[in-house]
């Protein structure tokens, strides 16, 4: 093993948990039955890095044994960086039939040819996801493993999650992405946060969400407040309504968590003290970030409490 090769594998064992290590080394395939019992996982973690070290270079291990490691833990523990969605545009024809062999040959080849350094590892996992990790060189460096991008996709779905992904390699990743799938173009999908679940579920829309229909049940506010009697004869109407349509916006479920959403808008400038951009026929454009440990159940909650009002769309106000 080189040194780079070791460097990779010293900082996966720092970023694994020591409660995780035994069972992420058992699901590589690098490792004999006796080399596992030789391991003790009751040792210090350095202590042990050192052993699997010398087992590594004993068994000839090279930086590609490595990153399969790697894939494994990030696989089983997706929660490690910042998710951003992406969504495919303009399908051809046999995009809905293109097969896991047809689209790793494809994907290859495509980033190959944009670029000469690169690394490219493809794993399906047992939910019919599709896991890359790419680690990116240049004309002249070797790929960098220590700083991989990793991407998922669903075959025969339009969405597309990164992460660890660099504006300079987006257009080469986008490229081979596209081509690979068979459809026109990718597009930003203003989904992002920590949790891939969330990102992927609302994109693909795979959460159960309870919308109301006949004789719909209102939102039950947790944990509430005693309150005067007469206050809340006074204001039941209202109330009743707030939680009834966040209840229709946002179901009565438990929400996917997601950490970010970003709104591009365009409208009129309307402010009489600035008259000059007030005046512009040119439309005002602007960006509206949204952020939480849980948006979605935090705009819930300012529904039902009556701190914002909302339009169909998810429109706010």
């Amino acid at each position: 093993m080189d040194d780079s090769t070791k460097r990779i594998l010293q900082r996966l064992m720092r970023r694994i948990p020591s409660q995780m290590l035994q069972t992420m080394l058992g699901k590589w395939a690098h490792l004999s039955r006796e080399d596992l019992h030789s391991l003790d996982f009751t040792q210090p973690k350095w202590v042990l890095t050192e052993h699997l070290l010398a087992l590594c270079e004993e068994n000839g291990l090279r930086v590609k044994h490595i990153t399969e490691l790697e894939m494994i833990y990030i696989i089983e523990n997706p929660n490690q960086g910042m998710w951003h969605g992406f969504q495919l545009l303009d399908a051809e024809e046999d995009a809905p039939s293109i097969e896991l062999t047809q689209f790793k040959k494809q994907f290859k080849a495509n980033l190959t040819e944009l670029i000469s350094n690169v690394s490219i590892k493809i794993k399906k996992h047992t939910d019919e996801a599709i896991w890359i990790r790419v680690a990116w060189g240049d004309n002249f460096t070797k790929p960098n493993h220590l700083k991989p991008t990793y991407v998922v996709h669903h075959l025969q779905t339009p969405y597309v999650f990164v992460t660890g992904l660099t504006s300079k390699y987006k257009p080469l990743l986008n490229q081979a992405l596209v081509l690979a799938t068979r459809y026109g173009s990718m597009k930003d999908a203003h989904l992002s946060g920590r949790n891939l679940t969330a990102i992927r579920d609302l994109l693909m829309r795979q959460y159960q969400q309870v919308f109301p229909t006949k004789n719909p049940k209102p939102l039950q506010e947790k944990n509430p407040v005693p309150r005067n009697p007469n206050i809340e004869k006074e204001h039941a109407e209202n109330t009743e309504n707030r939680l009834q349509i966040a209840c229709e916006a946002f179901g009565d479920g438990t929400l996917p968590q997601l950490q970010k959403a970003v709104y591009k808008l365009e409208t009129k400038f309307r402010d009489n003290s600035n008259k000059t951009l007030t005046g512009r026929e040119e439309p005002f454009r602007g960006v509206v970030e949204f952020a939480s440990t849980n948006l979605l159940e935090s705009l819930r909650h300012c529904v039902s409490s009556g701190t914002v009002s909302i339009c169909l769309g998810l429109g706010f106000v």
